[in-house]
């Protein structure tokens, strides 16, 4: 039975939601219903990240919790990769698989599959510094290049992954995200008259034009991620930050309607989670958002405030209809399947 490595090298905790859930979830699911052996490349900083599989802490890459630092540790794996090499026992291994974007350190053998998550530099190059945008777009290009599969977690993204970087489409593979079932579903209840939106404040994300909007719904807003620290908000706005997952899915469960304004997705986990809680939703009218949601949400232009309002009014208009689309269109997602879907790559790479 082959081995295949999982390089979690790059996972800083509690930094990007979306990634993170993908890794930790992933192992998880693999744990279970995998048909291979699996060992599970840890940082230092998350020694926690491989949860039932076979692991090791590598303590070859200067992992840090800061963005210096982690350019600086990504940085050393690209130009003097030996060292890392050498404590990966690469040599082992069947096939590796990098889930999160990026190559560290570059492999030729075994064969490798890189997940490439974020293709937003694609499409908004503005919300990047020169140097980020330089990065993303020489090291996101030499990693799909470089890499024997491609792993991304929508149609949307395959498609672009294909047109721009010019890859092969028999060697890039769209497999879904799926939803911890056991956590996210409905319970019975009314619901409260706030709005929710769950992100970070990243330009992309979309707050400013969603504080126009919910200015004329005269509904609370309450926003939960991070990078809200400084940054003003209306007095109908309700910022908590970061919060554990039990406070999140008792969001979903009592909020009147998520609203998800957001520029770019390449999947759109939050939506997903909301409509397995119940939760009405309304989102962006963009590629991977339709994906994910089918008809079970409401579509809204996220470029126009007054486009915003009048989805959040259909959406709160259709709650009852929507309350039961969402549950029916979030089981079609499961992590369990998601595992299987790499299964399936890692089996490919090992008989490339």
């Amino acid at each position: 039975m082959p081995t295949v490595g999982i390089s979690l090298l790059t996972l800083v905790p509690g930094v990007v939601g979306g990634s993170e859930t993908y890794a930790r979830e992933l192992v998880r699911a693999l744990s279970r219903v995998g048909e291979l052996d699996y060992l599970v490349y840890l940082p230092t900083i998350a020694p926690d990240a491989a949860g039932p599989l076979s692991s090791k802490t590598v303590t070859g890459y200067p992992a840090s919790r800061t963005m210096p630092g982690r350019v600086r540790a990504m940085a050393q794996a690209a130009v003097a990769p030996g060292r890392l090499r050498r404590e990966l026992e690469l040599d082992r291994l069947g096939a590796v698989h990098f889930p999160l974007s990026v190559m560290l350190p570059t492999v030729t053998r075994p064969p490798a599959a890189t997940t490439i998550l974020d293709l937003q530099h694609e499409f908004l190059p503005e919300f990047f510094s020169k140097p980020e945008l330089l990065y993303r777009r020489i090291a996101y290009r030499a990693t799909a290049r470089k890499s024997r599969r491609v792993i991304t977690i929508s149609e949307h993204a395959r498609e672009t992954l294909v047109e721009r970087m010019g890859l092969d489409p028999e060697r890039v593979h769209a497999i879904h995200f799926g939803v911890d079932h056991e956590r996210f579903f409905p319970e019975p209840g009314d619901r409260g008259d706030f709005l929710l939106y769950p992100a970070n404040r990243w330009p992309h994300k979309n707050h400013e034009r969603l504080f126009e909007a919910v200015a004329e719904l005269d509904r609370r807003l309450v926003l939960t991620g991070a990078g809200h620290e400084g940054k003003p908000a209306p007095p109908n706005v309700e910022v908590r930050g970061r919060v554990p997952i039990h406070e999140l899915v008792e969001l979903y469960r009592t909020a009147a309607a998520l609203v998800f304004p957001s520029l770019y997705e390449g999947f759109g986990q939050p939506p997903l989670e909301a409509m397995a809680c119940g939760c009405p939703v309304a989102v962006s009218d963009v590629g991977p958002l339709r994906e994910v949601c089918g008809d079970a949400a409401v579509y809204f232009d996220p470029t126009d405030a007054e486009a915003i309002g009048a989805g959040v009014r259909e959406a709160l208009a259709r709650a009852g209809e929507l309350a039961v689309k969402g549950p029916e269109r979030a089981a079609l997602f499961t992590w369990d399947d998601c595992a299987r879907r790499h299964d399936e790559v890692y089996l490919a790479l090992v008989e490339d």
